[in-house]
């Protein structure tokens, strides 16, 4: 069985997207200091220390949220 996408890799594959989600992966492709192996609350520290705005917040918990569901799918297959 293949081995699950990173958060941040998965992420980075919804950047063609035209919604809140796509955005958030376009933001993070394009930063050079995306705390791509903090973690959850390490990426969650990394947007409130930069400044962003709620709706960016509770856009990256929705893509845990999925990214979440993902992995589940990953691991019954």
């Amino acid at each position: 069985m293949p081995k699950p996408k990173s958060f941040t890799v998965w992420l980075k594959t919804h950047a063609d997207q035209q919604n809140a989600i796509g955005d958030l992966a376009r933001d993070v492709s394009a930063d050079p200091d995306w705390p791509s192996r903090k973690g959850r609350q390490g990426q969650l520290d990394y947007l409130e220390d930069c400044g962003a705005i709620d709706r960016a917040i509770e856009t990256l918990e929705r893509a845990w949220t999925q990214y979440e569901a993902y992995r589940a799918a990953q691991s019954d297959a």
